[in-house]
């Protein structure tokens, strides 16, 4: 996680970071961007795993769904499926599946034909599908559809990007270690005492407390910007928040 998150943050730091959103790709309709399709392409990358996720649960083994999941993001770019989206049906994860469930039923015949044919791959995954196959390994072998998994990557891959994104804030003001003591009290049960941790971390229980408080308020506020990204509406981003809620709490 560790690499991944310093990707992140570079990406964050650059000029193009505040554009990677799924509005920037939606407004574009007809005229298709460099811009948008930037966008869209930064945006495939930083979600590609509950789509991987979702094929490895429809039965493919890890080298089919590694063609599978490369081939439906080189045409999904190729082919501009974002022209038929509807702005009422604008969130980035539905749009994603109901894409690929479209792409996996009629077109994958015809995109490893494209495939053996030398076609050059819009969005490159090699670096990170080795990755996604490792961490698969590691889900549980429950009873989840293939759609209950992809929403609980979904939501789990957007709990790791603001993670990433406040190590990196931390990292910045010179207080990495910090976050490493705190970064728990934010996705799970208080384990750690306060006054236990407090002094582990140089702080006065109080003042302790006052970071914590501070850090929860930053969360919530970091995890809404990046779920901005994902929808076309900023006003839906509480909604999608209450929802991929309910999809941990099962």
């Amino acid at each position: 996680m560790d690499i991944a998150c310093r990707r992140l943050q570079r990406s964050m730091r650059s000029d193009r970071f505040p554009n990677t959103s799924w509005t920037v790709v939606l407004k574009a309709g007809e005229d298709f961007s460099q811009q948008s399709q930037d966008a869209l392409a930064i945006l495939c990358k930083a979600y590609w795993y509950p789509l991987y996720a979702f094929v490895r649960r429809r039965g493919h083994s890890p080298e089919q769904a590694q063609d599978l999941t490369q081939e439906f993001f080189a045409r999904l770019l190729e082919k501009h499926y974002v022209r038929d989206c509807r702005r009422e049906r604008g969130r980035f994860r539905s749009f994603l599946l109901v894409s690929l469930k479209h792409f996996l039923a009629n077109e994958w015949d015809r995109a490893q034909a494209q495939r053996r044919g030398g076609g050059e791959t819009p969005v490159s995954l090699d670096a990170v599908v080795k990755r996604g196959e490792h961490r698969y390994s590691l889900e549980p072998r429950d009873d989840l559809t293939p759609e209950k998994i992809f929403e609980k990557e979904w939501a789990l891959t957007l709990l790791e990007k603001t993670l990433c994104a406040l190590e990196g804030e931390f990292e910045q003001a010179g207080k990495k270690d910090h976050f490493a003591h705190l970064k728990d009290f934010l996705t799970g049960p208080e384990a750690i005492p306060y006054s236990q941790l407090a002094s582990g971390v140089g702080m006065s229980e109080g003042a302790l407390r006052v970071t914590i408080h501070r850090l929860r308020a930053r969360f919530r506020e970091v995890l809404r910007q990046e779920i901005s990204k994902t929808v076309s509406d900023p006003s839906e981003a509480g909604d999608e928040i209450r929802y991929l809620k309910s999809v941990l709490a099962r």
